[in-house]
């Protein structure tokens, strides 16, 4: 099998060579090879890739044409990191380990590097961890090699400020070329020599925050961020390098945020992707005030979809895309977060934990009893726009975290799941009537009815087998008591 996926392997690395010698010309040439590697998976990906490549019309025509006349070093790089083992060599190896242990199996993993960070912005927790807790290189190293075991070559920096630690960061996608590191960064610590230092390496791509405007974000993340902002992705665009932005949607920055000439201005600065983000109350600094009201939700909703089918540019709205992921992708589902601490938590917006990669390997904790809540529980809503077990359906995450014995993993202000579930009560049921119009529409049939019916056969599945496992300990317990 080994030697196949070798075999195999080398004519996509062969084609590949070929497409960046003429892009336009030879790109559906590769695409017939990822059709034959592909194994029958992933196919309506694959046809709407084909579809963009094939039709000049195609809203996305550009955008593929934009990714593969980049850096061509880092265009062979990771179509190889990301497509080949990110997404079709390790599914098979993830899914695996998910039938063997009953498990979540992540598709990527986040990890903070250090909790240290340069700004502070307003409504943010990272600022309140300080400075003090770093997972060193070794460790960092060691969460990679344990990820790949599971079939993870997908990795994602989070923080504090992970270019506070720029110089281990470039080690690690040294140490793991075969993997992509994505970092969430505010882009302020990017300057000529890291860009150049991205470059080199290939398989390192940034994810830079802005919350819009100038204005917008000065505002939340201090005077003359903006511009340093505007440098870094210069310095990026200069180099033809990919880089997306990461966006925090939130009452106040919500119309410059989701406004077309934002969208337009970061497709002309070389931006291949957006990742946008509902803001959440989490920390004792938290402010509710910041999230938004429904119709601000509501309006990102039409907006997003209405600029993916004009614009060349890859759009996630992670709070308003549920439908495209069967709901909450956290708790190891698809991903989940390794703080600076150690700890791991289910998400990266919900700091409680029952694990920490100093006691526990990673398998050890996909299979703790925080982990395995919500392996059992998910999806935490039939309505697709109301995923989340903290932001929309608070009653789960109070009944998880007691059932684990779940702790807080804040090491400053730490705070009960009663507490951050509060804060968001008022919002989910002002957001529950509006969601079900959107959701289900003048007839009453959900957007995602077939996944939906699957999604129920898996969770009903799922909860019967966890209580004949139940049972069984019970009776075992009974005979030894006996």
């Amino acid at each position: 099998m080994a030697i196949k996926q070798s075999i195999e392997k080398f004519g996509i690395n062969q084609a590949a060579n070929y497409v960046i010698k003429d892009p336009d010309k030879n790109l559906i040439k590769l695409m017939t090879w990822v059709d034959r590697f592909s194994k029958g998976e992933f196919r309506s990906q694959r046809e709407a890739i084909r579809a963009a490549i094939e039709n000049e019309d195609n809203p996305y025509h550009p955008f593929v044409s934009k990714i593969v006349n980049s850096d061509p070093d880092q265009v062979k790089v990771l179509f190889n990191n990301f497509f080949m083992n990110a997404n079709l060599v390790s599914w098979d190896k993830q899914q695996e380990v998910r039938d063997k242990y009953d498990c979540n199996v992540p598709w990527t993993i986040l990890l903070d590097p250090t909790s240290a960070c340069n700004l502070h912005c307003t409504g943010c927790w990272a600022a309140e961890y300080g400075n003090k807790l770093n997972l060193s290189f070794d460790e960092i190293d060691d969460i990679v090699r344990q990820g790949k075991d599971l079939g993870v070559y997908m990795y994602i920096f989070t923080g504090g400020e992970p270019l506070v630690r720029k110089d281990d960061v470039i080690r690690i996608c040294e140490k793991h070329s075969d993997c992509v590191f994505l970092c969430f960064t505010n882009g302020t610590l990017i300057d000529e020599k890291f860009a150049d230092e991205v470059k080199r390496v290939h398989n390192f791509i940034p994810a830079i925050s802005l919350e819009g405007d100038e204005a917008a974000t000065d505002g939340r993340r201090g005077r003359g961020t903006y511009q340093k902002v505007m440098r870094a992705m210069n310095l990026l665009h200069e180099r033809n390098l990919m880089y997306g932005l990461s966006s925090c949607y939130t009452s106040q920055n919500f119309d410059s945020i989701s406004s077309e000439e934002y969208f337009d201005q970061i497709i002309d600065m070389g931006a291949m992707f957006i990742w946008l983000f509902h803001y959440m109350p989490v920390g004792k600094d938290a402010h509710v005030e910041l999230l938004p009201s429904p119709e601000q939700r509501t309006a990102m909703f039409e907006r997003i979809r209405d600029y993916r089918s004009r614009k060349p540019i890859f759009v996630m709205d992670f709070q308003n895309d549920g439908e495209y992921v069967g709901g909450c992708i956290a708790g190891g589902r698809r991903y989940f977060h390794i703080n600076a601490n150690g700890d791991m938590d289910p998400c990266v917006f919900i700091h409680y934990s029952d694990s920490n990669i100093r006691e526990k390997t990673l398998l050890e904790g996909l299979r703790s009893p925080l982990f395995m809540q919500y392996h059992d529980n998910q999806p935490f809503n039939d309505n697709m726009l109301r995923p989340c077990p903290m932001l929309e359906n608070p009653e789960y995450l109070r009944k998880m975290v007691a059932a684990s014995g779940a702790k807080s993993t804040d090491p400053e202000a730490p705070e009960t799941a009663e507490e951050l579930c509060s804060k968001c009560d008022e919002y989910a049921e002002k957001w529950a009537p509006v969601s079900e119009k959107l959701w289900y529409g003048s007839k009453g049939e959900a957007r995602f009815e077939k996944k939906k019916e699957w999604l129920d056969e898996e969770k009903e599945e799922r909860l019967k087998r966890r209580a004949e496992e139940a049972k069984d300990e019970k009776n075992d317990s009974e005979e030894e008591s006996a």
